[in-house]
């Protein structure tokens, strides 16, 4: 019996290592319209190592500050609390999978999820939707996945490596695998993890077909940006099928298409620059 077919034990039984809490902290209290940024200060701020990573991230070329900032505090004050929350779901994603990073098809769906959070920003922006939700949507999407990498990273790695097909075609080798699959393990984490209950569809139905009523909502947004992160070369997996960018531009509202990237070229150069500058840092 291949290995991707060995049954695993259910969920409850799938032992996970904790996701850093002041991320999870964040997301929540930044998601109170009453926070003040003060808490937000001491609560990053009390984890040193995790507030120095945030620090140097937020500093970086990757925002470009116009000044320089020197604690946590003067972060948020330039960057906004909203820009804040993304920026350290980042800094928590990264952390969480730790060295599993060294696996290189691993830090290919590091890269995947990394691609669409981008992706999905400017996708928002060029609309009327929150650019910054979107951005920490696109960074939540596959988390599961990436929670199936750290518990066997071995084995996903090979699966990884190995499958090919569209996106959803994965699903079921890691059903068998794991007894569940990344869509299943994200949706339970948002749950075990009480993040804001509005991410569960961004986690699970990613996958899923779009919606045949032409509604554009945050879950339809990442579905498209996850497809478009595959198509600017940085898909979850090597053998995984990439949709054509024109047929991508088809599914956006008018506004945009019109006003997102026209050309599939510019788009997968500043994604590229942007993560190699992320994760330089």
């Amino acid at each position: 019996m291949e290995r991707d077919q060995v049954v695993s034990p259910s969920w409850a039984h799938l032992r996970l290592p904790p996701f850093p809490q002041v991320a999870i902290r964040v997301l929540t209290l930044t998601n109170n319209e009453n926070v003040q940024l003060h808490q937000l200060s001491e609560l990053i701020s009390s984890d040193a190592a995790f507030a120095s990573e945030v620090l140097t991230i937020a500093n970086s070329v990757v925002y470009a500050p116009r000044f320089p900032a020197c604690t946590i505090l003067q972060a948020i004050a330039v960057l906004g609390a909203n820009q804040l929350q993304g920026m350290c779901l980042t800094v928590g994603v990264r952390s969480y999978l730790g060295n599993k990073l060294s696996h290189p098809v691993i830090r290919n769906a590091w890269r995947h999820n990394l691609a669409c959070a981008m992706i999905a920003e400017q996708l928002a922006s060029a609309g009327f939707m929150d650019k910054d939700t979107a951005y920490t949507s696109g960074m939540l999407h596959d988390i599961g996945r990436l929670a199936l990498a750290v518990i066997r990273p071995q084995e996903y790695a090979a699966l990884l490596r190995n499958h090919a097909g569209s996106g959803a075609s994965i699903l079921l080798r890691e059903q068998k695998l794991f007894g569940c699959d990344h869509c299943d393990a994200g949706r339970q984490l948002i749950a075990d993890w009480k993040m804001p209950s509005e991410f569960e569809a961004i986690v699970s139905e990613h996958h899923s077909p779009r919606r045949q009523d032409g509604a554009w909502s945050m879950a339809e947004l990442i579905k498209v940006s996850c497809r478009l992160a595959d198509a600017v070369g940085f898909s979850a997996f090597p053998g995984c099928e990439v949709t054509p960018y024109p047929d991508l531009q088809n599914e956006m509202p008018v506004r945009e298409r019109r006003l997102f990237h026209s050309e599939f070229e510019t788009l997968a150069v500043e994604v590229a620059d942007k993560i190699r500058a992320l994760e330089s840092v």
